[in-house]
């Protein structure tokens, strides 16, 4: 018997081969058939093809013919179908099939259950396994011995298929006949079946599969032929099954191209999945120094595919469900739950993510550089600056001006100037930076910075709203150097409320750069060098005292600020700053800004011009029935619990009563902010005799805008300083005692508790132990918490929350009123 080969995978070999010029015999053995050919190069047939001599036993013949090459193949074919009908009888006694005296081609009838079968049948959905009949179990069940030795009850329904030519099975055999049905399997003679069965329209059976391609029904034959139909799922189809038997029919030749170039295609996929698990694999195993860069992992397009899935899932925004199969079927090849904590830490493990990524950052989509055609027409402008308003300035150079700020600040944007008038009077100058020489609305320039809507501060960088070298080198204020600026200058009465107001353009030379430290050195020091110094916090304290009589909420509280200087860094080190807002000089620049803003918003009234006019409505606040509490940070939380929140006004100003302010307007930080921004474009344009450039409706939509981004940058730099102060309190001592201020006692046995230190609130179980509520107390950090296990929302003390959870209240600016 022959059977026949395929020559490939993808199609049968029928043309002639091409000529050359050697003699050739080839042999193939196929039991104990054999069958042989010769080439001759010389001899040439009729047609002009080569002439090849086969010396072919003839299926159930002795004798030998001989063919050309051309029908050879038919040939084959008739005598196998000739072969197939003289054994089709002796196929159906064989699988002993049960129908009642007569043979139905080509309809699978189900065989009855027998002890001593070899049957296959699903253990459960995922396995199939091999047993032997032993005996009944009830009315229906079987008890079967499988493969694995164990010995099961089944339902009829379980069994798969049912090995033909099988009486009583010896047990011990299973496992070897397992291992040479396994050897035998040869997916390539599918192919054959395939082409034969579609030509002739034909379904078959695995029996009738086995002695196409193997010339035999006997049970090893038959289990590899249903081994081969029942896992294809290329080249054949179930058409019809009833109870363990199948009849299967060919697949059409367009849906197996289909199936096989997503075969194909999947065999691909695979194989490139595999490649990027071992490059994740190499990465991992790599020392901290040693992990490949960023960069090189979006280079090649398949990989950055591949990476950027995994960045998607790890930040919870896959955009599509290609991207989540992508990121799941890598975690689990990593051998990781499919989880974005689980992407995240094979981010970071392989060197793509720093140890401290700043998730939220990603999440939020901030943007941190500027698309270069930004940062060219930047450039443009500090090349040929064109200043609108030279003409109109004012020259203040002769005025000693402090520039008082953070000692890191890059953008200097506001400075101060105070000198005392003969009559007695305090006559001070709030001078703001100009960034409108350099921008005007609508530019380029400008549209970015609106998109951005502030500069972004974080611990471990600053994000500033225009490109660095433009707000650095431009815009800012500098020491020693003649600056363009919008200068505000008040008298005061002696009472702390203005008496005369003034806004212009001008020109100014800083004196010095101080920082919130060495300014109150300089107060503390009483010089008389620096008289005007003194001045300025004297009427600070003018305005204050005016202002707390106009009921404004003195909200002045502890304020942690952190710095990191090199984040990269597994252990980056880590700067911290506790800051008291009623610190001298911090109340001194604090109340400045405020009287700026006052004057702002009357000279916009006066002038009936639209801005952002920030306002908020007077709670009914009684201040004496918190006078039993200390001044601080306990008056101050109970205080803004019930305070109202801040609202906007495009047209005219409102009062705002937390800071007892008839009308305020953000305007000393144009370079940080862009709403201050706006109000320099309305109120330039007025001073140069124009109209303001921008209406209220116009004002009220992009303050939308801006807010909403305001929001979202004010959300990341809160988290991120609360990582921060996680991470410094996770680096200190376990044994380490923080001093503690009780702020409150919550129901359910809880307190909120403040450690002094860091400016960090936790709640607390068991505040009958604690003593007075109103002094600080010794208290040992409830848990050490570490970055991964940080719970980022604010814990309220609710029942069936955890009250040991840390809480973080970092702020920036006027926390109370929202006001910045």
């Amino acid at each position: 018997m022959i059977s026949v080969r395929a020559v490939n995978t993808c199609s049968i070999f029928r043309s002639s081969p091409p000529v050359s010029s050697f003699r050739f015999r080839f042999n193939k053995h196929l039991r104990t058939n054999t069958s042989s050919f010769q080439y001759d190069r010389h001899s040439k047939s009729g047609s002009g093809f080569p002439t090849f001599r086969f010396d072919l036993p003839i299926l159930g013949h002795g004798d030998v013919r001989s063919y050309s090459l051309q029908s050879f193949v038919d040939t084959v074919f008739e005598e196998l179908t000739s072969y197939r009908k003289r054994k089709r009888q002796g196929i159906c006694s064989a699988i002993k099939l049960k129908t009642g005296g007569e043979v139905l081609d080509d309809k699978p009838v189900n065989q009855a259950v027998e002890k001593g079968l070899l049957v296959e049948f699903k253990k459960d959905s995922e396995r199939v396994l091999l047993a032997v009949v032993q005996r009944r179990d009830g009315k229906k069940n079987w008890m079967v011995y499988d493969q694995n030795g164990v010995t099961s009850s089944i339902k009829p329904q379980q069994i798969t298929y049912i090995v033909p030519g099988v009486d009583n099975f010896d047990l011990t055999q299973i496992s070897s006949f397992i291992q040479k049905a396994q050897q035998n399997l040869d997916t390539s003679l599918l192919e054959f079946a395939w082409v034969e069965l579609l030509e002739k329209n034909k379904s078959v059976t695995p029996e009738e599969l086995a002695e196409m391609i193997f010339g035999s029904v006997e049970p090893l034959e038959s289990y590899c032929a249903h081994l081969l139909l029942s896992k294809d799922d290329l080249y054949f189809t179930v058409q019809e099954t009833k109870g363990s038997r199948s009849l299967y029919g060919p697949r059409p030749t367009v849906q197996v191209e289909e199936l096989m170039r997503r075969k194909l295609a999947k065999e691909a996929a695979e194989k490139e999945l595999q490649e990027f698990v071992q490059l994740l694999t190499s990465a991992k195993a790599m020392p901290s120094n040693a992990k490949p860069p960023k960069t090189s992992w979006v280079v090649e397009e398949k990989i950055r595919c591949k990476i950027e899935s995994l960045e998607a899932y790890a930040i919870d925004a896959c955009k599509s469900n290609d991207e989540k199969r992508i990121a799941g079927m890598i975690l689990t090849a990593m051998g990781m739950g499919k989880t974005a904590s689980s992407a995240l830490n094979l981010l970071i493990d392989i060197g793509y993510f720093p140890v401290h990524v700043n998730l939220d950052m990603l999440k939020l989509n901030i943007h941190t550089d500027h698309p270069d055609e930004i940062i060219s027409a930047a450039e443009d402008l500090l090349s040929e600056p064109v200043d609108p308003d030279k003409i109109n300035r004012k020259d203040l150079t002769h005025l000693k001006v402090y520039a008082i700020d953070v000692d890191e600040a890059d953008e200097l944007d506001d400075a101060l100037s105070a000198t005392r008038l003969q009559d007695g009077r305090i006559k001070v100058w709030i001078h703001v930076a100009d960034p409108t020489q350099y921008v005007q609305p609508g530019s380029k320039v400008d549209r970015e910075a609106m998109r951005r809507g502030t500069s972004v501060f974080l611990p471990t960088a600053t994000y500033p709203m225009f490109p660095e070298k433009l707000a650095m080198e431009g815009m800012s204020l500098k020491q020693g150097e003649v600056c363009n600026a919008l200068t505000v200058s008040v008298i005061l009465h002696s009472d702390g409320c203005i008496a005369e107001y003034s806004v212009n353009n001008s020109i100014i030379k800083p004196t010095y750069m101080l920082t919130y430290e060495s300014a109150s050195e300089l107060l503390h020091m009483n010089l008389e060098e620096e008289a005007e110094l003194k001045l300025l916090s004297e009427a600070a304290s003018l305005r204050l005292q005016w202002r707390r009589e106009q009921g404004a909420v003195d909200t002045a509280t502890i304020e942690t600020r952190i710095k990191v200087p090199n984040p990269e860094d597994p252990e980056p080190a880590i700067n911290l700053y506790v800051e008291n807002q009623a610190d001298p000089a911090m109340r001194l620049v604090s109340e400045m800004m405020l009287l700026c803003g006052e004057a702002i918003a009357t000279f916009g009234s006066c002038n009936n011009i639209p801005l952002p006019y920030r306002g908020q409505p007077q709670s009914n606040i009684d201040v004496s029935a918190f006078a039993h509490l200390p001044e601080g940070p306990v008056r101050s939380l109970a205080m803004v619990r019930i305070m109202r929140g801040a609202e906007i006004d495009l047209r005219k100003p409102i009062r705002h009563g937390i800071l007892g302010l008839p009308g305020y307007v953000q305007f000393t930080s144009p370079i940080r902010r862009y709403l201050d921004l706006l109000a320099h474009y309305q109120v330039k344009a007025v001073l140069r005799g124009d109209s303001p450039p921008l209406s209220a409706g116009q004002l009220e939509g992009m303050a939308s805008l801006v807010n909403m981004q305001t929001r979202v940058v004010r959300r990341l730099c809160s988290s991120s300083l609360q990582y921060w102060i996680i991470e410094f309190l996770r680096r200190q001592p376990k044994e380490k005692k923080y001093r503690a201020l009780i702020l409150r006692f919550i129901k359910d046995r809880v307190a909120a508790l403040l450690l002094v230190e860091v400016r960090i609130v936790y709640y607390s179980y068991k505040y009958s132990l604690f003593p007075n509520p109103l002094q600080p107390l010794s208290v040992p950090l409830p848990q050490s918490p570490t970055p991964s296990n940080l719970k980022r929302r604010k814990k309220k003390g609710k029942k069936g929350e955890d009250p040991n959870a840390l809480n973080i209240f970092g702020f920036s600016g006027c926390l109370y009123c929202h006001c910045g």
